[in-house]
């Protein structure tokens, strides 16, 4: 399994919300740069970057940081936050990102995502984050009328590749990952599974990886060192043996 330690931007600093409570707002680093070179030494090859400003606009207000992200030699790095149009996601991969996610868009123009699925095929990610078994969307601020296995099944239909889930009540909660959602997950759908939320130490980890999961993000456990990079690294690639 992929471990994608997270950057959350706003206004160019690396932050972290509280259950997608943009009130609730803790800034880690003023250097995100910094952040993800440090990513990188401990083993990292991935990274999950959301741009929280961008999640509400629709815009890329940090598209400068992301630049600089992408140009970190021997990481692949996927982007998400407000990506609702042709020219964002263009704009994105023409910065050097590896992977766009369409959250909002996704659900609200499926037109859109289809369109972005042609040209860009297994560039476009779709991030399904759950609040209540639904759908949410804008920011996490919004229900949509999507029952989040409906949805991700039509993803799938749709040519989808792979998929970022998120249960919006364990994020940053720092009380475990949701392992039951991710077992269903992984046994109904033949997508990339990436696991979001709540992942606070190295047993959520190696309970992740047994699930042969695609990816888990790693965020706020990171910053605040209950969780050391190099070692759950290890343990998501399996080379330790165990597999419970």
């Amino acid at each position: 399994m992929i471990l994608f330690p997270a950057i959350d931007l706003y206004e160019g600093k690396a932050v972290r919300l509280y259950k997608g409570d943009y009130a609730q707002m803790t800034v880690y680093s003023e250097n995100p740069v910094a952040v993800a070179e440090d990513f990188a030494r401990a083993g990292a090859t991935h990274i999950h970057v959301v741009d929280l400003e961008g999640a509400k606009s629709g815009e890329t207000p940090n598209i400068d940081t992301v630049s600089a992200l992408a140009k970190i030699p021997g990481l692949f790095l996927e982007v998400g936050g407000g990506i609702r149009s042709m020219e964002v996601v263009d704009r994105y991969l023409a910065a050097g990102v590896s992977r766009v996610i369409l959250g909002t868009a996704a659900v609200k123009d499926e037109s859109f995502l289809k369109a972005a699925l042609a040209k860009h095929g297994d560039k476009i990610a779709v991030g399904v984050d759950i609040k209540d078994g639904m759908v949410a969307i804008k920011g996490w601020i919004e229900k949509s009328e999507y029952d989040a296995m409906d949805f991700c099944a039509k993803m799938e239909a749709l040519g989808v590749k792979t998929i970022i889930c998120t249960d919006i009540s364990k994020d940053g909660a720092m009380k475990g990952a949701n392992h039951e959602l991710y077992r269903a997950m992984a046994k109904r759908f033949g997508v990339q599974i990436i696991a979001s939320g709540g992942v606070s130490s190295i047993e959520d980890v190696q309970k992740l990886a047994a699930l042969n999961l695609y990816g888990a993000i790693i965020g706020k456990a990171y910053y605040t060192g209950a969780i050391d990079l190099k070692e759950a690294i290890f343990r998501a690639s399996g080379k330790d043996g165990v597999t419970a």
